[in-house]
This record gives C-alpha cells, sequence and structure tokens, in this order.
C-alpha cells in the first residue's frame, strides 16, 4: 500500500496536472437539474451534472458537490465511474479530458493524454464509457478504445478496431470468459478479442461477432448482455445473440451494479437479477413530469438521474415513489444576466442573440439566491413572459424587481411573485407596428428617484421612464437620430443613468448615444472619426468621476469629458494604452467585450466574449487579475454577464456552463463613519494573517470596514507611535508599490507590518480615521495576540 502512495504522488507531480482548490475565494452555484450520469461506490451514489457532481451518502443522507470551486474542469461531463478497490472517482468529458477525484484528499488529477492526442480529430474524443476490470480501465470513445492503468495512473496501448486500422466509435466494453467485447455504433457491429492476445493494437486480432448497430454491453456474473439499436436486448450466448425483450422505446442506459442489471428507458426502470429475472420497476408520474436518464441500484434502492429534476431515489411507496435528492443551485447553467444586491442575487435565462434577434423565443423561469437557499421560480408562475432578461431592483423597495422581456414588455415582481406584465395594454410600452406584437424590452435601470429607465428596441420612443410611486410613463423619441426605428437600428443592450439628466445607451448599429431627458437633445458616437472602433456597442458603466467606460465588439474605449458631450461639436473616445514589456499597446484591442462593472474603488471588472474576466485598476493601467478557465474556477471563458453585490464586495460572473462569484473585498463607501469597525478583533495567535504581502487576498489581514468615500487612517500602538497609514484612492490595494495598509472602496486592509517592514508586537492598535470631506472623525480599537 505505502509503494502504491509513493508512486501516485510521484505521477501527480510529474506529466499530470493537480487542479487547485479555488474554495477560499470563490463560491460555484452550479445546476443539478439535468443528470448525465450516475455511479456508486462506498456507501454512496455519484451524479453528474452537466459540469458538475455531486455525492449522496445512503445512510446520512449528506450531499456534497463537486465543482470548478474544488478543481473541476467546467467542461461537459459525458460519463463518470467509482473505483472502490482504488477509491476514486473517474469523470470523462465530451472533449477527451479525464479527471480522477481521490477520496483520501479530495485531490483531483487533470489527464489529459487524449485531449491533446494530435492524431485523433477533437470531435472523436468523446469519453463514451469506464469499464474497469482488474485494475485496468478500459475507455470507450468515438475513436476507439483507449486502457488507463489505475495502478500505475498511466496509459497503456489504444485499439483503433474499424475494419483496416480505422477509428470507430465505441459506445460501451465488457470482459467476459477473459475476452474483452465492444459495443459499436454505425452498423461495425459487436467486436470481440482475446485477453491473452499481446497484441490487441493490431485490428486484425479482433474479430466481428455480429453485424449492427450496439448501444449498450454489460457481463453480470456469469451472464453477457448486449443491447441493440431496435430496442432489443440480447443475452449472449456463445457469441449468439439470445433476444430477450423488446423495449416500447430504446433504453438509454444499461448498467450492471451490484448483482444486477439497471435499464433504464425514458419514463422506465427495470431491475433484474442475474438470471434476467425482473425484480423492481420504477416508472415517471405527471407530478414529475420529467424523463429518464441513467440508473443504479444500491441498498434496495434505485436511484435514477433525470433530465429537470436531479436525483429520484425509489421508496415502495405508492402514494409517494420518490424522494427527491438534489442539491441547491439554480435551474440552468446558462444564466443570460444577472443582477446582485443587498444579500441576493437574480438569476434570467431568456437571451436574445448578439444581434437582438429574439427567435426562438424562451420560455423559461428564473432563480433567486437569498441566504444560501435558491428559489427557482417556473415560468408558468411568471405570467408567460417570455425571453425574460434585464433585472432592475428597486433601490426603495428592494422587494420590487422589474424583468424586461424581450417579448413581452417589463414583469413586475414583489416578494419573488409575479405581479403585473406590463404591455402595450397596460403601460407606456409600444409594439413596432399592430402586426408585429412583440415588446423587446431589454436595458433597464432605476435612477437615484427611485424613476425606472429602460430600453425598447423597434419603436419610435424607445428610452421609457416609469415611476412606480405614481405610476406614471414618459417616452421619449430619438427620430431626430435613427429616422428608421424599424430597420436602422436592431436594438439597445445597456443604459447608464448619468448626472444632468444624462442617459446613455448601448446600440447595436448607432454606437453609444447620449440623451439629455431634461433638454431632449441627442448625439452618438459610432463612427472612426469619433475613434469608435466599430459602431456595435456591447456595455457601458459610469465610475466615480464620470468617465464613461465603453465596451464594442471589437475593443474599449473611454470617454472622459461627458459633461460637455452634448455641447460639444466633435465629441472623440479614447483607447486606453499601456506599457507592455516597454511597448505602447492597446488595451483590450480587438476584444469582444460583453459586459462592464465598477467596483466600490472605482477598478473596473470587465468580461469577455472568449477571454474571461479582466480586473483592472480605475485608471486601467494595472492589470489586478485576468481570470479564465485555466486559472481560477470560471467554468468558461465565454462572461455573459458580471454584478457586484457592492454591501459586500462579491462580484459574481455568469457564463456560459456556469455561475461563479469572487470576494474581491472592494466594497461600496458608506455615507457616513457610524457602521466602521475593524475585524477579525482581537487578532489571535491561530489567526494567522499577520505579515502577509498580497492584499488582494481579503481572507487575509486586519480588516476595516463602513469607511466613507475620501478617508485618511493612522494606525498607532497605544502610546501614540505612528505604525501605518493609508488614505483613499492613494493606498490602494491595486497599487504596484505593495503598501502594507491600503483602502479599497469601502474597505481596508492591513498586512499587521509596521513602516519597516516588520510584523507589530503584541498589543492594542488603534485606527484613527478622518474624512477629509465631512471631517467625521472616528477612532477604533483592534487587540493583536502574537
Amino acid at each position: 500500500m505505502l509503494k502504491r502512495i509513493v508512486f501516485i504522488l510521484l505521477a501527480l507531480m510529474s506529466f499530470k496536472g493537480v487542479s487547485q482548490d479555488f474554495s477560499t475565494l470563490w463560491e460555484g452555484y452550479f445546476s443539478f437539474f439535468e443528470i448525465k450520469d450516475i455511479t456508486q461506490g462506498n456507501d454512496k451514489i455519484f451524479a453528474a451534472s452537466e459540469n458538475a457532481v455531486f455525492s449522496y451518502d445512503v445512510f446520512s443522507n449528506e450531499i456534497e458537490t463537486l465543482t470548478t470551486i474544488n478543481g473541476l474542469s467546467g467542461g461537459n461531463i459525458s460519463t463518470i465511474t467509482y473505483s472502490e478497490d482504488f477509491e476514486l472517482l473517474m469523470i470523462g468529458y465530451e472533449s477527451g479530458l479525464i479527471e480522477i477525484v481521490f477520496d483520501s484528499n479530495s485531490e483531483i488529477l487533470s489527464v489529459v493524454d487524449i485531449l491533446e492526442k494530435e492524431s485523433i480529430s477533437p470531435t472523436l474524443k468523446h469519453i463514451n464509457h469506464f469499464n474497469e476490470d482488474n485494475g485496468l480501465v478500459y475507455i470507450s470513445t468515438d475513436y476507439g478504445i483507449s486502457i488507463y492503468d489505475l495502478n500505475q495512473l498511466q496509459f497503456g496501448d489504444t485499439y483503433f478496431i474499424g475494419n483496416g486500422g480505422s477509428q470507430i466509435v465505441i459506445n460501451q466494453t465488457a470482459i467476459f470468459n477473459n475476452a474483452i467485447y465492444a459495443a459499436c455504433s454505425s452498423g461495425n457491429g459487436l467486436r470481440k478479442a482475446s485477453l491473452d492476445n499481446p497484441n490487441l493494437i493490431d485490428y486484425q486480432q479482433w474479430s466481428t461477432v455480429t453485424v449492427g448497430n450496439f448501444p449498450a454491453i454489460q457481463t453480470l456474473g456469469s451472464k453477457l448482455y448486449v443491447l441493440q439499436l431496435n430496442n432489443v436486448l440480447h443475452e449472449l450466448i456463445n457469441d449468439n445473440l439470445n433476444p430477450l425483450i423488446t423495449y416500447p422505446t430504446l433504453p438509454v442506459d444499461v448498467n450492471a451494479v451490484n448483482s444486477h442489471l439497471v435499464v433504464t428507458l425514458i419514463e422506465d426502470v427495470f431491475l433484474y437479477d442475474e438470471n434476467f429475472n425482473q425484480l423492481q420497476t420504477a416508472a415517471t408520474n405527471p407530478d414529475l413530469d420529467t424523463s429518464f436518464t441513467c440508473a443504479t441500484f444500491i441498498e434496495d434502492h434505485i436511484y435514477i438521474g433525470t433530465n429537470s429534476t436531479g436525483v429520484l431515489k425509489t421508496t415502495g411507496n405508492d402514494s409517494d415513489p420518490f424522494e427527491i435528492i438534489l442539491p441547491e443551485g439554480p435551474s440552468r447553467n446558462d444564466a443570460f444576466k444577472i443582477q446582485a444586491g443587498n444579500g441576493v442575487l437574480w438569476a434570467t435565462y431568456g437571451d436574445y442573440t448578439v444581434s437582438f434577434n429574439p427567435s426562438p423565443s424562451r420560455s423559461r423561469g428564473i432563480s433567486v439566491y437569498r441566504e444560501e437557499a435558491w428559489n427557482n421560480i417556473p415560468f408558468d408562475s411568471l405570467l408567460n413572459a417570455r425571453n425574460l432578461c434585464d433585472i432592475a431592483i428597486n433601490p426603495f423597495n428592494p422587494s420590487q424587481v422589474y424583468i424586461s422581456s424581450f417579448v413581452d414588455g417589463i414583469l413586475e415582481m414583489n416578494d419573488e411573485q409575479a405581479t403585473i406584465l406590463y404591455d402595450e395594454n397596460n403601460s407606456g410600452l409600444e409594439i413596432p407596428l399592430p402586426n408585429v406584437p412583440q415588446i423587446r424590452q431589454a436595458a433597464s435601470q432605476f435612477d437615484s428617484n427611485g424613476v425606472l429607465w429602460t430600453m425598447t428596441s423597434k419603436v419610435e420612443r424607445p428610452l421609457k421612464s416609469y415611476d412606480p410611486s405614481t405610476d406614471q410613463w414618459q417616452g421619449y423619441s430619438f427620430s431626430e437620430l435613427i429616422s428608421d426605428y424599424i430597420f436602422d437600428e436592431s436594438g439597445f443592450g445597456d443604459i447608464v443613468v448619468g448626472t444632468g439628466g444624462m442617459k446613455w445607451i448601448s446600440a447595436y448599429n448607432n454606437g453609444v448615444i447620449g440623451y439629455n431627458t431634461d433638454t431632449n437633445q441627442i448625439k452618438n458616437l459610432f463612427n472612426e472619426e469619433q475613434n469608435m472602433p466599430t459602431a456595435q456597442v456591447t456595455a457601458l458603466a459610469l465610475d466615480s468621476r464620470n468617465q464613461l467606460w465603453i465596451g464594442t465588439s471589437s475593443g474599449l474605449r473611454v470617454l472622459f469629458n461627458t459633461t460637455n458631450f452634448i455641447d460639444n461639436p466633435a465629441p472623440t473616445v479614447n483607447e486606453i494604452v499601456i506599457l507592455e514589456n516597454g511597448i505602447p499597446t492597446e488595451l483590450l484591442s480587438s476584444q469582444f467585450i460583453t459586459d462592464i462593472k465598477i467596483d466600490g474603488s472605482d477598478n473596473k471588472w470587465i468580461g469577455t466574449l472568449d477571454s474571461g474576466v479582466f480586473y483592472f485598476s480605475p485608471d486601467g493601467q494595472e492589470t489586478i487579475f485576468h481570470f479564465t478557465s485555466d486559472n481560477s474556477p470560471l467554468p468558461s471563458n465565454s462572461i455573459s454577464d458580471i454584478s457586484i453585490d457592492s454591501e459586500s464586495g462579491r462580484v459574481y460572473f455568469a457564463t456560459s456552463r456556469g455561475l461563479v462569484s469572487f470576494s474581491s473585498g472592494g466594497t461600496k463607501p458608506k455615507e457616513t463613519l457610524e457602521e466602521a469597525y475593524i475585524y477579525p478583533n482581537p487578532v489571535r495567535p491561530e489567526y494567522n494573517i499577520l505579515g502577509f504581502d498580497d492584499l488582494n487576498d481579503i481572507n487575509n489581514g486586519v480588516k476595516v470596514s463602513g469607511l466613507t468615500e475620501n478617508v485618511n487612517i493612522k494606525i498607532t500602538d497605544i502610546e501614540g507611535n505612528l505604525v501605518a497609514e493609508a488614505q483613499s484612492r492613494v493606498n490602494q490595494r491595486s497599487s504596484s508599490a505593495n503598501y502594507n495598509f491600503a483602502i479599497d472602496g469601502g474597505t481596508g486592509v492591513w498586512n499587521g507590518k509596521n513602516f519597516r517592514g516588520n510584523v507589530v508586537a503584541s498589543g492594542v492598535y488603534l485606527f484613527l480615521i478622518s474624512d477629509l470631506d465631512s471631517f467625521e472623525t472616528k477612532v477604533l480599537k483592534v487587540l493583536i495576540v502574537r
């Protein structure tokens, strides 16, 4: 045993990668409603969703999840299996990647041999099935069979067993009577070879047992069962097919487990013993409204994976036949828009294309995350509002939320209940033409007075305001800029409420549109003369200096002078130029930018279509972080939306494959110092935070929270000796100066060092806080014990 452990450690340090656990700063919110595969072992079942796994202890009922936060890749999972002999879980992906999760230490080993094999087409690397036998795993793929040695943690031979050694799809393999059988697709039949043959890489050593198409093959004791594409399950006797049963539909999963054969159809599961005697059955019912995808058996219960309800456990109770096993999570992984605030996160799934085409319409629900629990509200509870997208939370009544529908108008939610659907019949919203009944509603945002500003595509007055307190609507015409509102503009994706009556809107055909609702003046930025890289603007954000950050499908721009935009006869935007290896370079040149958000410290979070997330300093000159699926828990580099909870500083990222968040620590400043406090307090020896260097790691350091926008803080010992000092907008965490004490929005972080770079001694330390604008002061104490 010691020898095997030593070898495993050596293997992990060599050519394979051990994934990193990101759970200290990151959280994941993955959907487990759709189950791709299921397996069991060591008194647990393991269920794989689209790109995450959860385990369920059949005795304690404990559920644990395994996601990108723990180190999974975030790719599309195709199959899983658990090895009781080696106490590990193998996860196969559509891409050819294999990940091995060790029970002993929860480490994840990424096996990339198939993924990176250049001689095999990427379209053929799909992992179809794992079959473990005597320490070897026979991996069925779309190109053939590969062998993986669990003792050595390395690959052996690969068998291309098609005619002439061609690559063919292998669905499953089975070991029977010292031979390996392969169930093949595309008319390649059932193939066989002797395990005693040392030359199985030679396709000529494989024989065809019978022609046809075979989705599955399983060994059960002294029997070999084969599923044919014609819905017939056979027993293979002396290499002859002996038909046993014809199912009404093709089984989606056939699995031999614990001396039982489990056959799963879309609506039924059948459990047989070795002699094919039926022992148990399970069937869907109208109350569940789901389809079965896979199943396993353990401790007298069938566990069934579904396409919309997680895992069902049979109970043996006729009135309540199933127990639902489902971890907390949103209803889907592909959130289109998200909105965070006051500790609550909203997510919608009703998308539209880049060119603002809502077809096909999406009849999907929404998800609300509150106090670590998800409320997944189904479509039939949302007044039939389709393509729900942008979310606006009423700042004066956070329980009231307005969700844009890119087909049906605006949905008002109160206490997470749909109450009103605003359309052309009960509001100031308009349809384009009498024969075009769609209200293409997208961008929306509340102003500081509690008025909702929103954009409708394909109408003459696209900009609308709605005051919930008075129920008054008002529309603003864009005809001066857009003469043909049906054909000259595809849609509006973002709206930002500025100062002095300015509203900033991103457009597909007309660039950035600035509209002053006080003076009814309009102007836009869209051409090369104005330094715009394209007229397709995809994201907007206004920082505390009133500078407009503009994301386009071809790069980033900034409008520095927003105050005089309307009166400026020739407004232009600027690129951000940085030095990269001493060479001036345009920041995010040619990048398709999907979203821009600005945190409480004026730092910029920028999402892209295929390059992950960038986190820049307020002026864009320094890259604080660049998160991708390779160096972070992002399940995809395609970012749909970003939202920041200004109270906690947590940043949420919606991607094409899941939702995650990062604790940045950049909270929104307070109006006064009344709520300022220090934590942890006291700082005990076991809380090893003193002397660390990275102030961006907010799990470390002595934090002071509840600060106002512009403060100076002096830290002294009890005798009044100055230990450290920081000032807002000067001593920033992102600075390359490597400060010992820095302020980020409403939060300051101190690494416990003095000006000389030495860790301070035990004692009481005073934080002397002064607001440089209001002259408000506050003194806080912290006890440090070393």
